[in-house]
């Protein structure tokens, strides 16, 4: 059974930065593709960045330039760094592979 679990989410002033873990258990963690996706408030979970077991990286257009996605196979662990930080980033960040997710971790930007 896949389980997966977030953290370091937090409250972070505008320009700020957080750097999310996902770690992951019941999986060939290095065998797999994993994703990370963020909710908001009143709004669909959507689609922030992947990274593939090959280390192939996408980014929605949203984070480019910002965010940096990593994965450390040894450790069964994936990040998320998010730079540069905006208000509209606020949300529930979540990870994910295939049908498995976590439960969450909270990002508030706000001054």
């Amino acid at each position: 059974q896949v389980h997966l679990v977030e953290s370091g989410g937090g409250l972070v002033q505008p320009g700020g930065s957080l750097r999310l873990s996902c770690a992951a258990s019941g999986i060939i963690f290095s065998s797999i593709g994993m994703v990370w996706y963020r909710q908001a408030p009143g709004k669909q979970r959507e689609f922030v960045a992947t990274i593939t077991k090959s280390g192939q990286i996408m980014y929605t257009d949203s984070v480019k330039g910002r965010f940096i996605v990593s994965r450390d196979n040894a450790k069964n662990m994936v990040y998320l760094q998010m730079n540069s930080l905006k208000p509209e980033d606020t949300a529930v960040y979540y990870c994910n592979v295939e049908a498995a997710w976590g439960q969450g971790t909270q990002v508030t930007v706000s001054s």
